[in-house]
Order: structure tokens, then C-alpha cells, then sequence
């Protein structure tokens, strides 16, 4: 057992020094993960930026092991999550990488230890900590879409109302907001700078958004396109839509927290204050428990 420990021990130390030597070498990355590594260095911690570059040499090896299929689940998923921190494919293989060498070392080691919980815990974390970054990602992001884009359509409505063109509006509105939303509206802008048709412009902008919302605004732009509507009525009408869908989703929200709210009570809080009563009461009773049990 010691023995096989040890041996456990020198190999961890000599992937450390193998890493170290890798990070100060100079490596042809991918073109992908160059450019994450480059744009992407003051929107990630050092801590990042660090298994970024111990696990480059590795990101073709891990997306290899993936599949086609795969790769393209999870290109979806990041381009779903924004790239956060400058995130993209080859960075996220980098990272699978480290992390599972990581995990598995962790898990070895603390199995020969006999502790089993620490172990799992530690192959969990190999596994699953780059996808529980990409799943947050999605979610918060999301979130801060959909409460964006009714605010958005109406002063949209409101510039386009004045006279203004509604490519020139959209850019003009687009410039003064920040966040996700208009991250993707710049994308979008400029897809159409570059010949892309807006239909198909738009269609990316439905791809790369796991949103209702967003599935909505496009729809309706494209309906409104094809039935020659006035734009100014769709972005209004889409905005008050949106709104009500909001204030009906809250409402399921509630809803659904009232059972969960009771159980908690009924569950934890109801008897510790039976307990605590009971306790009170019998304390100051000031019976002599000593008689009661002939100690």
C-alpha cells in the first residue's frame, strides 16, 4: 500500500514538473485556442489562463476522443453560453483535459487511502466542473436576454417611430446598451455588413439564443417582413407580448415555490419548534429528573 502510494506521489510530481516545463514552452497552438488565449486574457483569471495552457498540448487529442457528434453539441453549448470568459472549443478540451487528469490522480489517491466519498467527490469534479461553468453560463445569460429585450423593443419602436431606417435603428439602439443582448445584436449588425441576407442574419441570432423570447422578436420580424406589417406596431405589440409572458412565468413560479415553502415548514421548522416548546416547558416545569429516575 505504501509503496504503491508513493509510486502514486512521484507520478503527480513528475506531471507537475511536466506541466511546468510545457507552460514555459513554446507550443504551436491551434488557431482557435491561440486566439482565445489572446483575446481572451483579461476576461479570465490566472487560474484559467493557467490550465489553459498546461492542457493545450492535449485539446486535438480530447476532441478526437469526443466524436464529431459531440464536438458539435458542445460548440452549441458554448456559443449558447456567450463564450464566457473568451471560452471556446479547443479551450474547453484544453481544460476537460487538466481537470480529468486531476480528478482521476485525486481519485486514486484518496481510494488507496480508503476514502471513498473523497475519491467520488474528486472524480466528480474531474468530470463535471467545466460543464457545471457552461450550464451557469447559459442560465444567467438567458435570464439577463430576457429581461433586456422588452425595454429593447420599445425605445427600438420609439427610434424607428422618428423616422429612422430599422438597420440604422437597430444599430443606433444596439450602441447604447451593454450586456448579451447587445453583444448578439452587434454580431447580427455585422453578419449583414458582410453580405448575409437579414432573414438568415436573424436565423443565426435564433441559433445562438436558447430564448422564447428571442425565437418570438424573430419570428415576428420575419412574418412582418413577409406580410409587409408595420414594424413600428410588430416591436410594440412583440414587447407587450413578452411582458405578459414574463408576469405569467412568474406566476408558475410562485406557484410551484408555495409546496416547496409548506413541505420545508411542515418538514424541518414545525417540529423544531415542538422541541423547543416541549424543551422550554420542561425546563421550566423544574422537575427534579434525578427523583423521576432514581439517580
Amino acid at each position: 500500500m505504501a509503496l504503491l502510494l508513493a509510486l502514486l506521489m512521484g507520478l503527480a510530481v513528475s506531471g507537475v514538473f511536466a506541466g511546468v516545463r510545457m507552460y514555459r514552452a513554446e507550443a504551436k497552438l491551434p488557431g482557435d485556442l491561440a486566439l482565445a488565449l489572446e483575446v481572451g486574457s483579461t476576461r479570465t483569471g490566472a487560474v484559467d489562463s493557467l490550465v489553459d495552457r498546461l492542457g493545450m498540448r492535449y485539446a486535438p487529442s480530447v476532441l478526437r476522443i469526443m466524436g464529431p457528434g459531440q464536438v458539435a453539441r458542445y460548440r452549441r453549448r458554448i456559443d449558447l453560453a456567450g463564450n464566457p470568459g473568451g471560452l471556446t472549443l479547443d479551450r474547453y478540451a484544453a481544460r476537460r483535459a487538466v481537470y480529468g487528469f486531476l480528478g482521476v490522480v485525486g481519485f486514486l489517491v484518496f481510494l488507496m487511502r480508503g476514502q471513498l466519498f473523497m475519491a467520488l467527490l474528486l472524480l466528480a469534479f474531474g468530470a463535471f466542473w467545466t460543464e457545471v461553468g457552461i450550464w451557469s453560463a447559459i442560465r444567467v445569460r438567458r435570464d439577463v436576454i430576457e429581461r433586456t429585450l422588452p425595454d429593447f423593443l420599445d425605445v427600438l419602436a420609439v427610434v424607428v417611430s422618428a423616422g429612422l431606417g430599422f438597420r440604422q435603428a437597430l444599430d443606433r439602439v444596439s450602441s447604447k446598451y451593454e450586456g448579451p443582448w447587445a453583444d448578439e445584436l452587434r454580431i447580427t449588425l455585422r453578419q449583414m455588413d458582410l453580405g448575409m441576407s437579414r432573414r438568415q442574419a436573424f436565423a443565426e441570432l435564433r441559433r445562438r439564443n436558447d430564448s422564447e423570447q428571442v425565437a418570438m422578436f424573430v419570428t415576428a420580424l420575419q412574418q412582418g417582413e413577409e406580410l409587409g406589417a408595420p414594424i413600428v406596431d410588430t416591436l410594440v405589440s412583440l414587447a407587450r407580448d413578452m411582458r405578459r409572458a414574463d408576469a405569467q412565468n412568474a406566476r408558475r413560479k410562485a406557484a410551484r415555490a408555495v409546496p416547496k415553502a409548506t413541505m420545508m415548514i411542515t418538514t424541518f421548522m414545525v417540529p423544531a419548534t415542538m422541541i423547543l416548546l416541549g424543551a422550554g416547558l420542561i425546563l421550566g416545569s423544574g422537575i427534579d429528573f434525578g427523583a423521576v429516575t432514581g439517580e
